[in-house]
């Protein structure tokens, strides 16, 4: 039940919290009427439609479409290649919702057509990420490596770091989503050394972040928290301007998340509010539903959805509820009270609610939230009695977790179908299910003893790390040590020179003029040597 429950918080941010305030968005459309050059003008319509699309998301598309045309009407490639990027990830930010993945691949593919024929290489590597990236979300792994693979072939003709740093930690990613825990470890320790060699702060914060997600997945959470912190530390170093206060709630708020899985609930709840409290004073509605979600979610973990309930019922919920009926989302709210009542036994109650957001689910074009729907829905039908009805739904969500790879989702599920089934009397189906639970439960075991590999083998790559940073500072000293004897000798040969001009009929303001310039360097040298 627990990993289902920690899934609510992603269910309910699916719809990533982009969106700026009305009044950005107002400024925006004047500087966008305003702005002359053709450039900038569809520089900020590109940050106007993504800006807008929590707001009002057809209008987001207007926005992106006007974009391209603009761009068409310039005539010039990379102008137009680039609109299509940007309608291409305005839509992957909303990847959760019906349509929106097949628009994003469609506008990445015209995108990338576009830039092959026009031999813009850069722009081909980079929208080949974004699609494999986009392809984690569906999911579909196969695909994603395969789109990651042709963007290493054409990096590496380029002998491009930052685009490197980029795929190594999308093929983390993939790698994590196929359970290959060390593997991925690897790949963003890879992604956080190429990013320090070019000392990129943008990659520098992706790489710890992933970093932070590994040690999550393997339960570290202490070093997870650490990870974060150290990413959310580079946000000084990056160009973000007024941006950087969106990227800070956000932080706040994923910390709370660990907090969370960590069972430290009263420091995710400080986290969250401390999230909302930041969010408000920079007049950002729309960043407040981060903490509002975060801290629905922590009373259910801790087993008090009565705590829930009364959240929804506050100013806080009421905001929540708003939030997605702006959006015509209330069936989402719909299954957030199916889950509080049902955790509260008040079944009749979760029965409407559940019934409300069935159609909405059955119809969900993304997988895992049609899963975790199902699975929702029969914890409340195993808990009414009604055994079959809870079969049916489990076996719909057994096949999409056996078909992602999920084994702890599936242990669950298993784990529930050899219940159910011991309770109609079908033993013999019950054995066949238990002893799929057992199978699970080897897999994770093996698993849990690639998390102690997995720890090993992430303490050895940071010690290889440490070295690696002991030898470059070790080649730096050196390479200065030379410097300086280089420039003692020079200082040297110049005092012997003047020494020398003794001997010989030189004028006055000659030597003088040479004393001074050899004064002037010793005293620059010393300052140099104290300065290092």
């Amino acid at each position: 039940m627990r990993n289902f429950l920690l899934f609510l918080a992603t269910l309910l941010l699916f719809k990533s919290i982009h969106a700026q305030n009305p009044s950005l968005t107002d400024s925006l459309q004047k500087e966008y009427v305003n702005e002359k050059d053709p450039k900038k003008k569809a520089k900020v319509l590109g940050d106007l439609a993504y800006a807008i699309m929590n707001i009002n998301p057809e209008q987001g598309d207007q926005y992106g479409e006007e974009l391209i045309q603009l761009a068409e009407r310039s005539r010039d490639r990379e102008a137009i290649v680039k609109a299509y990027i940007a309608n291409g990830m305005r839509c992957s930010s909303q990847a959760g919702l019906p349509d929106y993945t097949s628009k994003a691949i469609a506008y990445f593919d015209k995108g990338f057509a576009l830039a092959q024929k026009n031999q813009l290489t850069k722009y081909q590597s980079f929208i080949l990420v974004q699609q494999a990236t986009l392809q984690l979300t569906v999911p579909n792994t196969d695909k994603a490596s395969k789109y990651l693979d042709q963007a290493s072939t054409l990096t590496m003709q380029q002998a491009d770091d930052s685009t490197s740093a980029a795929i190594a930690i999308v093929r983390g990613n993939i790698q994590i989503a196929r359970n290959e825990k060390i593997d991925a470890l690897r790949s963003y320790l890879s992604a956080l050394r190429i990013s320090d060699k070019i000392a990129n702060p943008n990659l520098q914060r992706q790489s710890f972040l992933k970093l932070s997600d590994f040690y999550a997945s393997i339960e570290d959470y202490d070093k997870a928290i650490d990870y974060y912190m150290e990413g959310s530390a580079k946000l000084e170093e990056m160009n973000l301007n007024m941006r950087i206060g969106y990227y800070k709630v956000n932080d706040i708020k994923a910390l709370g998340d660990l907090y969370a899985a960590k069972k430290s609930y009263p420091l995710a709840i400080e986290n969250y509010q401390q999230s909302i409290n930041l969010a408000d004073s920079m007049n950002y509605p729309p960043l407040k539903m981060g903490g509002y979600t975060g801290l629905l979610n922590v009373y259910i973990l801790m087993k008090e959805p009565s705590k829930a309930l009364e959240f929804m019922a506050s100013d806080k919920g009421t905001k929540l509820k708003d939030f997605y009926q702006a959006l015509n989302l209330n069936p989402m709210i719909d299954q957030v009270y199916g889950i509080i009542y049902s955790e509260m036994g008040k079944l009749d109650s979760a029965g409407k609610y559940f019934d409300l957001s069935a159609p909405f689910f059955n119809n969900f074009a993304n997988v895992n939230y049609k899963m975790f729907s199902y699975v929702q829905n029969a914890y409340f039908l195993k808990r009414k009695g009604e055994n079959q009805k809870a079969i049916n739904l489990l076996l719909q969500a057994r096949s999409i977790a056996n078909t992602n790879g999920q084994l702890e989702v599936s242990l669950e599920i298993s784990k529930n179908l050899d219940t159910l089934y011991e309770r109609l009397g079908d033993f013999q189906q019950s054995k066949v299910y238990a002893a799929e639970y057992f199978k699970f439960k080897d897999s994770l075991q093996t698993i849990n003893k690639e998390k102690e590999l997995s720890q090993i083998e992430a303490d050895d790559e940071l010690q290889q790390l440490k070295k690696q940073e002991l030898a470059a500072a070790e080649k730096k000293r050196q390479r200065n040590n030379i410097q300086y004897i280089a420039i003692t000798l020079g200082i040297a040969t110049i005092f012997l020179l003047l020494i020398l001009l003794g001997m010989f009929r030189v004028s006055a303001r000659t030597i003088k003029i040479l004393g001074f310039f050899a004064f002037l360097m010793f005293f620059e040298f010393i300052f140099l040597v104290f300065k290092k």
